[in-house]
């Protein structure tokens, strides 16, 4: 392949490399070399049946023990991206010893996401016979510490839980990770993790193999990359960097402030939503969360909550119903949600709008996952609304080449002096 031909690729993926020397973008699982006929059997039976464009580009990168920053849109495919190199990358090390810690370490924000890329490892690390823990919330830490002592070479943690077993006598030691994953960094720094991460990074011999997602790139994270990553490293960005996911088509309601109008636009439109598929509604207060369920439940709706004040039991028991299908509708605060990976889901609600454009990209996210083009998403708006998130949506909505209505604009132009300069 050319050099030409190969810069056509990566314009049809929609895949943009900065970096010395990158890899070809590869078309099939199997021209990724190092993944043998046990990956590849294993990929197939969950489906996997092309790389999406992070993974097209992220597994020869990675493979060829490049450090990579990857910006890609919520629901891209990126934890197979990352963790079929780390699998690979384990199977080449030498055995653990007693008392060692883990080769591979992805850290993650929430627990939720960290139980997910667990759950994703365990899959395809069965043909290495590949032993996997977390340790995250939700858990015993006795236990956590009971699988590390018995060695796993790749774990799957959020930075405060890790830390906490680090500091236990005779806890974790993370002296052998030589691959280092850094997901959904934007959120963790958002989350207050920044210090953590850092501490964890520093504890990490300097020789390891290290890879950040994002789906965003503000300064806070620049600096971040500049300090984890290697001089050699490769970005990967597909689409716009920071920008909504295009397999989306959203709408934005103009309602008037307070709960009760979004209510009455919820309780008209839900049984419709339902009937094409599973429904996530975003609320900012766990309140909302409690509200919305009793008021959909009222309706006949069979749906649940998640937020921060239900125990974890609680939160599994709501979050398995939905995957199962025996709740149609999850109402969800945002770190709640933070990760959440249901492909049934059709519809993305933010019956109150986030704080941030951020956090907007990664609501929509949890639908159109890892290419599918049906999902759809609503945002509701209000004349209380901060004026920098309408001047942001706006901007946002022009950049992923969908309508803005005139109510939006006319919103907006009247939060004008926070921002909008649109028309």
């Amino acid at each position: 392949m050319s050099e030409q031909e190969v810069e056509a690729r990566r314009r049809s993926l929609d895949v943009h490399v900065v970096g010395v020397d990158p890899p070809r973008p590869v078309e099939r699982f199997g021209q990724a070399t190092a993944l043998d006929a046990g990956i590849l059997k294993a990929l197939k039976k969950h489906g996997y049946d092309r790389p999406t464009p992070i993974q097209a580009q992220a597994l020869p990168a990675l493979m060829s023990g490049r450090d990579v920053l990857g910006i890609a849109k919520t629901g891209s495919g990126k934890t197979a991206a990352f963790l079929l190199p780390a699998l690979v990358h384990a199977v080449d090390q030498p055995e653990l010893g007693k008392g060692d810690g883990p080769i591979v370490l992805a850290l993650a924000p929430v627990r939720e996401l960290a139980a997910q890329i667990l759950a994703e490892a365990r899959k395809f690390a069965k043909p290495y016979s590949i032993r996997c823990a977390g340790v995250f919330g939700g858990a015993s830490k006795q236990e956590q510490f009971k699988d590390l002592r018995a060695g796993a070479e790749v774990v799957v943690a959020t930075p405060g839980r890790l830390i906490d077993l680090c500091r236990m006598k005779g806890g974790a030691n993370l002296r052998r990770v030589t691959y280092l994953v850094l997901d959904e960094a934007d959120r963790m720094l958002d989350m207050g993790f920044e210090a953590q991460v850092r501490s964890i990074c520093d504890a990490v011999r300097p020789d390891r193999q290290a890879l950040l997602f994002s789906a965003t790139m503000p300064e806070r994270v620049r600096r971040l990359v500049t300090d984890v990553l290697g001089d050699d490293a490769l970005t990967i960005t597909v689409g716009r960097p920071g920008g909504a996911n295009a397999d989306v088509t959203q709408a934005v309601e103009v309602v008037e402030s307070g709960d009760v109008p979004r209510a009455n636009w919820l309780t008209a439109k839900i049984a419709s939503f339902v009937d094409e598929g599973e429904v996530l509604v975003f609320v900012n207060r766990k309140q909302a969360a409690v509200d919305t369920e009793a008021l959909l439940q009222a309706a006949g709706v069979k749906c649940g909550a998640l937020h921060g004040d239900m125990d974890q039991s609680s939160r599994q028991a709501a979050l398995t119903a939905f995957k199962q299908g025996r709740i149609h509708v999850l109402i969800a605060t945002d770190v709640a949600a933070r990760g959440l990976d249901v492909p049934t889901v059709r519809t993305v609600v933010s019956l109150y709008p986030p704080t941030s454009i951020e956090s907007h990209v990664h609501r929509i996210g949890r639908t159109g996952r890892a290419g599918q083009k049906d999902g759809r998403a609503f945002t509701l708006v209000s004349p209380d609304t901060s004026g920098k998130f309408l001047a942001d949506l706006v901007r946002s909505l022009q950049e992923a080449c969908q309508p803005v209505g005139s109510a939006l604009h006319r919103l907006a132009r009247r939060g004008g002096k926070q921002g909008y300069g649109g028309g």
